[in-house]
C-alpha cells in the first residue's frame, strides 16, 4: 500500500505542471548517448509520448554526430573538424543528408510510433522551414595583420526559420521530428547544429521551454557544483569569469538567445538518465539546469 500511495503522490507532484504546460510547446534536442543506448532510446520516445497525450506539444530536434562518423568511415571518407565544426564539402554533405534525414531522422520516428505516438520526420529544408547563408568562421589574432577567414564549407548559419509547416502538425496532432539540415541561398543543402537549429525553432515558435540533452549533468559553478537554476545574469557572468566554457559555452548561449527571443524557459539536462524529459519537467527539483530571464522565472510553473 506504502507504494501506491507513493505512486498517487508523484502523479499529485506532477499536476501542476501538468495543467501549467497544457496546449504548450516545448522543443527538444535530442542527441549524445539518449541517441545510442537502446534502454534510453525506448525511455526517450516513452516521454515524447506521455507528454503528446497529456496535452504538451512536443518538437524533437536531433543530431547525428556519432552515426555520421560511422557512415564516413565505413565509406573511406575521413572526417575533419576545426573546433568542434565538421568541415563539410560536397561528398560530405550528402551522407550527412543521407544520415541525419534518412536512417537517423527515421529511426526515432519509429521509436517514438511504436510506443503510440504519432510522429511525422522531416527536414529543414522541407516547408522551406529554415533557410540559411554559409557560415565562415573568422579568428582575430594579435600576431595577423587581418582577420583569419576559416571556410567550413557546406555548413550553415540559420537566417531565417519559417514555422508554417510545424504549425500545420501541430494542428494536427503530429509530432514533428526535425533534422538539423537546411537550405542555402541558392538553394544548396547545408548542415547546422542541432542545438542552434532547436533554439532558433524555440525562438519562432514562441515556445514555452527549450530543453538541450547533453551528456553532462548541465552546467556547474566554479567548485564543480550542479547549478539547478540560473538567471541571464548569473550564467553571463560564469561566462565573463570562464566557469562556463568549451563545449557548455554554445549551449548556454542557444539559451540565453532563446529567453531574449520570448521563449519562456531553458534546460540543459543529462540525456544519459532514464526518462530525463519527465524528471525535468514534472519535478520541482529538476535533474539539470534551467536557465531563466529573471529571478521571479525561477519559480517551478
Amino acid at each position: 500500500m506504502k507504494k501506491l500511495i507513493q505512486k498517487a503522490e508523484i502523479l499529485l507532484e506532477a499536476l501542476p505542471y501538468i495543467k501549467s504546460f497544457y496546449n504548450k510547446t516545448i522543443v527538444i534536442k535530442y542527441g549524445g548517448s539518449a541517441m545510442v543506448s537502446d534502454d534510453l532510446k525506448e525511455n526517450f520516445a516513452l516521454d515524447i509520448v506521455m507528454m503528446k497525450y497529456i496535452g504538451i506539444n512536443p518538437v524533437v530536434v536531433h543530431g547525428g554526430g556519432p552515426q555520421i562518423n560511422k557512415t564516413l568511415k565505413a565509406l573511406g571518407i575521413q572526417s575533419r573538424f576545426i573546433e568542434g565544426q565538421r568541415v563539410t564539402n560536397k561528398e560530405t554533405i550528402d551522407v550527412v543528408e543521407m544520415v541525419l534525414g534518412g536512417k537517423v531522422n527515421k529511426e526515432i520516428v519509429s521509436l517514438i510510433n511504436h510506443q503510440g505516438g504519432n510522429a511525422v520526420g522531416i527536414t529543414g529544408k522541407d516547408g522551406d522551414m529554415i533557410f540559411a547563408k554559409r557560415y565562415k568562421k573568422v579568428n582575430h589574432s594579435p600576431e595577423m595583420d587581418r582577420p583569419e577567414i576559416i571556410d567550413l564549407g557546406l555548413v550553415g548559419e540559420i537566417t531565417k526559420v519559417n514555422p508554417h509547416i510545424l504549425e500545420t502538425l501541430d494542428r494536427n496532432e503530429f509530432i514533428p521530428v526535425i533534422a538539423p539540415i537546411g537550405k542555402g541561398e541558392k538553394g544548396e543543402t547545408l548542415n547546422i547544429n542541432a542545438d542552434f537549429v532547436a533554439e532558433k525553432i524555440a525562438s519562432a515558435l514562441k515556445a514555452e521551454k527549450l530543453v538541450l540533452m547533453t551528456d553532462t549533468e548541465g552546467v556547474k559553478n566554479k567548485a564543480g557544483k550542479l547549478q539547478s537554476s540560473l538567471t541571464r545574469k548569473q550564467a553571463s557572468d560564469l561566462i565573463r569569469s570562464k566557469v562556463i566554457r568549451d563545449g557548455m559555452l554554445p549551449k548556454v548561449n542557444c539559451c540565453l538567445d532563446a529567453l531574449k527571443s520570448g521563449v519562456h524557459k531553458t534546460h540543459i539536462i543529462d540525456g544519459r538518465v532514464r526518462h530525463a524529459l519527465l524528471l525535468e519537467i514534472f519535478t520541482e527539483e529538476g535533474i539539470g539546469t534551467q536557465i531563466v530571464e529573471k529571478v521571479k522565472d525561477l519559480k517551478p510553473a
